[in-house]
């Protein structure tokens, strides 16, 4: 198992926790109250910074069921929080809805995956391996 490090920033955060057991993803609450109007975003603070496991990474992803009931989601979908990163977590919530929808203290807005990272070494070549799928993009499978 792997410890991961939370600071509270705000004495209204709540800190990230697993729903039920096995769940991928933690729960991220927000500390202010917004408004977002039908088809603008907005920057929601969560009032914790973090502290990442060596060679990991932290996914913010949507919550199936705003996205469902009240078209939220992550604009920048999924956020990447890389391990060196110590500053407030925020969040970019989109209403693609057609009312507008009020973020509230304490409200469940978004959920944070831990994920490993490969150190990759970028190397340049004149000739990538061939494939059965070769250059087939956008489309090249079927609908």
């Amino acid at each position: 198992m792997m410890i991961l490090n939370i600071k509270r920033l705000s004495s209204d955060a709540v800190l990230p926790s697993f729903a039920n057991k096995g769940d991928a993803g933690l729960d991220m609450f927000s500390v202010e109250e917004k408004t977002i109007l039908p088809g603008e975003s907005a920057l929601i603070s969560t009032g914790i910074a973090i502290e990442l496991p060596r060679n990991t990474e932290a996914q913010i992803r949507p919550r199936s069921g705003l996205a469902l009931k009240h078209s939220i989601t992550v604009l920048n979908t999924p956020g990447t929080i890389d391990e060196g990163y110590r500053g407030e977590i925020k969040i970019i919530l989109i209403n693609h809805g057609k009312k507008e929808f009020k973020v509230t203290k304490g409200m469940k807005i978004a959920q944070m995956v831990v994920k490993p990272i490969l150190d990759v070494e970028v190397v340049e070549v004149s000739i990538l391996n061939s494939t059965e799928r070769g250059t087939g993009g956008f489309g090249s499978s079927g609908y």
